[in-house]
Parts: structure tokens; sequence; C-alpha cells
């Protein structure tokens, strides 16, 4: 019977989300509310079946998904029916854990119950190995429930050890259940010890750098080292490196993807450019414009002298699996072009060995005019 007048009365109750508080709810209908939170109200649909009715359907959505997944276990309500803002389930009922820990202890055997609820949620494929112990039901045979799993596959945040769970213990309890795990699985205690202290030391961390204010007239003065654009001729320099290397970036992209072969793409590029910087010195000769014969593309580029060695070298960050051929950084190869070159450089060695080339031809440079 509730079958056929499920539709109309979930037309007549409507939930809303609210921010940091439960949901707020208005129900023209003759459906008793069991109870609500954040992301819904459950409402009695007869002695052992209930309808959780939904703010919005993204948490209807994962929290059936989540029920889904553990239907082969005896852990979850079982499922009835789904609509886009209600899940029609089995009623859970006996004492949730925040109860039952008000007046009786924490047993070694019920700890180890919840350990096994733990690894119940890592197999059958939950992300967030945890839950509080309100969201926990004992049965009248000792065995465990549990309700409000839509979080356990999806958070904005997943901890490494069951932090939610042994948090909502309370400090007493949570020592007699790390004792129970130590002793039943001590591997298991060491690391989820480890993730505690982490936790602390990340706090008091926290703690420490918060009240400090940041000295913003020291800051300011010291990133003016940062600055680049205010000389002219090195803006130049870096403005020309930058487009050179997306342009390379992109155009090797491209190519790779057309199904192009590395090397002649890489050759195509290597003429591209130097004709181009061709182009730009003829119509900038070096006495006029004071750069002092630096017409390359820096971080890229080699000297003028060094043009015709790129061909055969290997661009960065870039590899072609399917011929076994690998781009600069990461692997070197021989440099046809640079003194030395029947040894093998890597880019970085590479560039380190051009500028000192450059170095002492800028200190020959100086000696030349010091001998006029």
């Amino acid at each position: 019977m509730y079958i056929e007048n499920l539709e109309q009365w979930m037309q007549n109750i409507k939930v809303t989300n609210l921010v940091n508080a439960d949901v707020e709810v208005v129900n023209n209908t003759p459906l008793v509310m069991m109870g609500k939170g954040r992301q819904g109200a459950v409402f009695q649909i007869s002695d052992d079946i209930c309808v959780k009715v939904f703010g919005n359907t993204e948490d209807c959505d994962r929290e059936y998904y989540a029920l889904s997944l553990g239907q082969q276990t005896s852990l979850f309500p079982k499922l009835y029916g789904k609509g886009p803002l209600y899940i029609v389930m089995e009623i859970i009922r006996g004492v949730d854990l925040r109860e039952f820990l008000q007046s009786q202890p924490l047993t070694k055997a019920l700890s180890a119950k919840l350990i096994e609820m733990l690894i119940t949620f890592k197999k059958i494929g939950y992300e967030r190995i945890d839950h509080h112990k309100r969201q926990i039901y004992l049965q009248p045979d000792g065995s465990l429930k549990v309700i409000d799993v839509a979080r356990t596959i999806w958070r904005d945040r997943v901890y490494p050890y069951p932090r939610k769970l042994l948090t909502s213990l309370g400090e007493e309890n949570k020592a007699v259940f790390m004792a129970h795990v130590q002793e039943m699985a001590p591997e298991l205690y060491m690391e989820w010890l480890h993730y505690i202290r982490m936790e602390e030391i990340s706090r008091q961390i926290t703690e420490l750098l918060l009240p400090q204010e940041p000295d913003k007239n020291k800051i300011k003065n010291l990133s003016n080292s940062l600055l680049t654009t205010a000389d002219e001729k090195n803006y130049v320099v870096l403005l020309q490196g930058l487009v050179h290397k997306v342009f390379k970036e992109e155009w090797i992209k491209t190519m790779l993807a057309r199904g192009a072969d590395p090397e002649k793409v890489m050759e195509k590029i290597d003429a591209h450019w130097d004709k181009l910087e061709q182009s730009f010195e003829s119509r900038h000769p070096e006495s006029d414009s004071g750069y002092e014969g630096q017409r390359r593309f820096e971080g890229d580029r080699n000297s003028k002298g060094e043009s015709e060695s790129r061909r055969g070298k290997s661009f960065e960050g870039e590899r072609d699996s399917r011929r076994g051929k690998s781009f600069e950084g990461d692997r070197g190869r021989r440099s046809k072009g640079a003194k030395g070159g029947k040894g093998k450089y890597y880019s970085g060695d590479r560039y380190d060995d051009r500028n000192r080339r450059d170095d002492k031809r800028d200190k020959n440079k100086g000696k030349d005019k010091k001998r006029r």
C-alpha cells in the first residue's frame, strides 16, 4: 500500500539543506519523522520500512550507491527503492554506540567488531575508513549496523586512520580502544599512532604560525630582486625564451598527436627558429643593439655558432615511447657542435658548458679592449 502513496507523499515533503546545521523539513503527509541530519530526514512507512528524504539529488545518489556496495554484507540496511530525492530502506533499530557507552564499558569483543567494521568498509570499496559512533548501532545479537554512509565514498578530505571514530569515542574510550588494537593488531596500532603523532605535530606548527604577522615591508623590498621587466635587455631575452618555449611545446604536442616522426619535427623546428634568428640579427646588428652577441633564446638556444649542433638533440619534457626516443630532460645526447662533443651531455650540463664559454668569450673581449 505504501508504494501506491509513496510518490504523492514525496511531493508533499520538502527538505532543505542548511549550512553547518541539520536540514529544514516541511512535512505535509501522515508520515512520522523519525529523525534528521545534515543530508536528509527519515520518515517511518511501516514497522520495518522507512524512507529517507534528501535536500539534493547528489547526497541521495551517494547514499544509495554507498548502501548498494554493502548489500552483500549484514552491516547495512536493506534497500527497497529509490527516487530522485529519496531512498526506501530497512529500519535500523537497536542502541547506537554513543548511548551504549554512556552506561556500558568498551570491551575487547566490541573493539574487535569495530575493527571488523572498518575492514568491511575497506573491502567493499569505501574511501573513508571511518564512522561516527552515533551512526553505529548494536543489535540484540551483538552484531553492528551502520547508517548515513554517503560520506564514506566521497569526502573533501580522507584521513589515513579512523579519526572520526576515535575522536567520537572520547579520550577515555579512545585510550581503551587503542589498547585493544595494540593487543590484537600491533602493526595497525603502530600505523595509527604514527598518524596521530603527525596530526599533533601539525597542530603545534599551526598554532605557532597563525599568530605570526609577516613583515610586509621586508618582503616587498626583498622581492624586488625577483623583478625582471625593469631591465629591458634582460626582459627581451626572457620574453623571447618564454615565447620560444611555449611554441616548441605546443608544436611538439600537435605534431606527435598527428603521428609525426619526432626527429623530423625537431629538424623543422630547428630550421624555423634558425631562420627567425638570422632574420632578427640582420635587422638588428649587434653593434647597434648593445646586446653583445646575446641573440639567442635563453635557456633553449645555444649561441649562434652552435645553432647547427641542435640537430639530433631532444626536446625538454616530452617522450615518444613508441619509438623509444626521449626528449630533453629524459636522456642526454651527443653534442655535435660544441667542443668535447665526444662525451654525453644532459640539458643542464650542456647549457652550463655554453655559459662557461660565453663568460670566457666576454673576458677575452675585455682583455682586447685594454690592449687597444
